[in-house]
């Protein structure tokens, strides 16, 4: 009995001298529990991938150059259909399934985008950017699928919609800058200096 607990405590002790000799656990900053990884499950990368791709492509307004005058200010930048696809989404989620046991599927897509509204509002001054028109264009987009919803338990069966449709509207809004915007303002904004 004494030679399995003596047995048992030099390994213990090796073990604790073997783990308190690497360099893992001794060197550098105490980090507490910041010390073990944190697993991060798929939906919320996919979740934050799909956030940074909304940012970088379709939430920023641009600065664009003015509008020449006798020019047609028409917005020439319609939905693109990821645009439109992301927004149903949004509105009316498929992605998350129940693999086997509850999947819907959009399949035969069609897309049709008009444009109900397009005008350009009167010039102000906007803090950080200056003097600027903002121009509004906002689309009505029409989408036609086919919705398959698979069921499998407890009876696997498959639903099968031929007629869905979504509308969508999006809005596309920009900024022209503006030159001059009152004529009694010295420097860039109003009149440029006569030389004498």
């Amino acid at each position: 009995m004494k030679r399995s607990i003596l047995k048992l405590s030099l390994i213990l002790g090796v073990g604790l001298a073997a783990l308190g000799s690497t360099g893992c656990t001794t060197q550098g900053p105490y980090l507490g529990p910041l010390l073990f990884p944190i697993p991060v499950s798929p939906y919320q990368m996919d979740a934050k991938e799909d956030e940074f791709k909304a940012h970088e492509r379709y939430e920023r307004a641009p600065i664009l150059p003015p509008i020449p005058p006798g020019a047609p200010h028409v917005a020439l930048d319609p939905p693109s259909d990821d645009e439109v696809m992301m927004a149903l989404e949004r509105a009316r989620p498929v992605e998350g399934g129940l693999p086997f046991l509850h999947e819907v599927q959009r399949n035969n897509v069609r897309i049709v985008s008009e444009k109900i509204a397009d005008y350009v509002d009167p010039p102000r001054v906007m803090p950080l950017v200056g003097p600027v028109q903002l121009h509004h264009a906002h689309y009505k987009c029409t989408v036609y699928y086919t919705e398959v919803t698979r069921v499998g338990w407890p009876f696997p069966h498959t639903l099968r919609d031929e007629d869905c449709r979504e509308v969508i509207y999006i809005d596309h809004n920009h900024l022209h800058r503006v030159g001059n915007i009152q004529e009694n303002l010295p420097g860039p904004v109003g009149p440029t200096p006569q030389a004498l």
